[in-house]
């Protein structure tokens, strides 16, 4: 049992640990927004954590069994939603899929292929039968784009767009799908415009009590283009695979600005195993993103108030394999892919939120009351709406002084959670009324802890562990 040094002039303490993976109960759908708009809940009102991995090529490159084997490990991961395209990005319309099945006769999408759509229906199946919902882009970007359009081909106009979309929305309401728009492009021509409304009139004719968002380039924000329309239900962001040590949670901040009020969540992030800033000049394909850079982005944009996150794996989005062609320098199979270090630990992020009532936090800065560092190891911090306890993320172990007297209890419990091993470190009961310095237990990059602080008349478990949990 490891020891973790404690604040100064504190006892040193033993760690609380949390034994076994992290599972996913079955979300009851339709999904909504929360009456606040600023998270999703199920239909029994409880909150859905939105804890996404990106598959892209899911239904095009993966057989069943495969797909099944995929599935089970996100599953066991903790992740509670699949991110995958029907029109694939990887020449999705003119190469089969595994069983030799094309997606559309003669590029039409008017034309549907039966068989290409039962593997899809497969797919879809086996993630509800596992409790996880499909975060579903009717099409990649590339097949309606009146500019970025390659590799294409682009096939999309306003009327057949629209009555895609009904097939598309006819097939999968009610079932547990998240309709994701835009498939990493923004619109830039009326034309552009005109095919992605009629797309999402076609989804909310067949298909209305599922929710409808949109993907858009990187960086970029829904936000920007289809905030103030009725179709959007929640925003997506894609911060994208630059800036080592950024703050994508500026682009929550800028989302949860906007009225009226919706969620909003960071849809592709930097991905685990890509190359930093890739489409940049002068780029090294040595120097990757790794679980430190994947944990700095799913905290900041959690505690700046995102209804959830999104994992992404540079082999995995494409399902690489020897056999394809390697995009972005991918080099690892997909299914040794799975077990990179940063996917383990979106179930520590995951199981730390949902060990309080994460839904009640609001982002405060003013809780810091020391310089806040710049950069990589900026730090984020978020308290309940109802005062009973805060998180402090320190990316790179910083220390920070906190106002406690922002949460209001007479006493406040701390802890040191560790998101590198999913970890609880109890620290002490002591005032919470002073202002409080704080020196993490390391420092330096990829030596990020969380702190916090509780109210110890409401008795949580201890942070990562569920509530009435072992």
């Amino acid at each position: 049992m490891r020891v973790v040094p404690a604040l100064r002039g504190c006892a040193v303490v033993l760690l609380v640990a949390w034994s076994g993976p992290a599972t996913v109960a079955a979300a009851e759908h339709p999904l909504r927004v929360s009456e606040n708009g600023r998270h999703l809940v199920q239909a029994n009102g409880q909150p859905f954590f939105y804890l996404a991995d990106t598959a892209w090529e899911l239904f095009h490159r993966l057989d069943r069994d495969e797909a099944e084997r995929y599935l089970e490990d996100r599953k066991t991961k903790g992740f509670t939603v699949v991110q995958a395209v029907v029109l694939a990005e990887r020449d999705g319309l003119r190469t089969p899929n595994p069983y030799g099945h094309l997606p559309l006769a003669n590029e039409d999408p008017r034309q549907p292929n039966p068989a290409y759509f039962e593997h899809v229906d497969h797919v879809v199946g086996q993630a509800e039968t596992l409790g996880l919902t499909v975060g579903m882009l009717p099409t990649w970007g590339d097949k309606f784009h009146s500019r970025q359009h390659q590799p294409g081909p682009r096939v999309f106009d306003e009327a057949n767009a629209e009555a895609y979309a009904r097939f598309v929305g006819e097939r999968y309401r009610d079932r547990a799908v998240v309709f994701i728009l835009g498939g990493d492009r923004n619109p830039e021509t009326d034309e552009d415009y005109a095919i992605i409304r009629a797309m999402a009139r076609g989804l909310k004719a067949t298909a209305p009590r599922n929710l409808v968002t949109y993907h858009p380039r990187g960086p970029g924000r829904s936000s920007d283009f289809f905030h103030s329309e009725g179709w959007l239900d929640f925003n997506m962001i894609q911060s994208s695979h630059t800036g080592r040590g950024s703050d994508n949670g500026v682009h929550v901040d800028h989302d949860r600005g906007l009225e009226p009020p919706k969620p909003t969540l960071d849809g592709e992030p930097r991905y685990e195993a890509i190359v930093v800033d890739f489409y940049m000049e002068g780029v090294q394909p040595a120097l990757r993103f790794d679980d430190a850079d994947v944990r700095m982005a799913a905290y900041r944009p959690l505690l700046a108030g995102a209804a959830g996150h999104t994992y992404g794996n540079n082999n995995v989005w494409q399902m690489w394999s020897p056999e394809h062609d390697s995009v972005i320098w991918a080099d690892t199979p997909w299914d040794e892919a799975l077990d990179h270090p940063g996917a383990f630990q979106m179930a520590y992020v995951r199981r730390l939120f949902e060990s309080r009532p994460w839904e009640k936090l609001v982002p405060d800065e003013g809780f810091i009351l020391s310089a806040n560092p710049a950069g990589a190891a900026s730090i984020r911090a978020a308290i309940a709406s109802d005062r009973t306890f805060a998180f402090v993320y320190s990316p790179e172990g910083a220390p920070f002084v906190v106002d406690q007297g922002r949460l209001g209890a007479p006493e406040l419990a701390y802890w040191w959670f560790d998101p590198r091993y999913g970890r609880a470190y109890p620290i002490h009961t002591g005032t919470g009324l002073a202002a409080q310095a704080f020196t993490p237990p390391s420092s330096g990059p990829g030596r990020d802890w969380v702190l916090v602080l509780d109210d110890p008349r409401k008795g949580f478990p201890p942070p990562g562990r569920a509530p009435g949990g072992e």
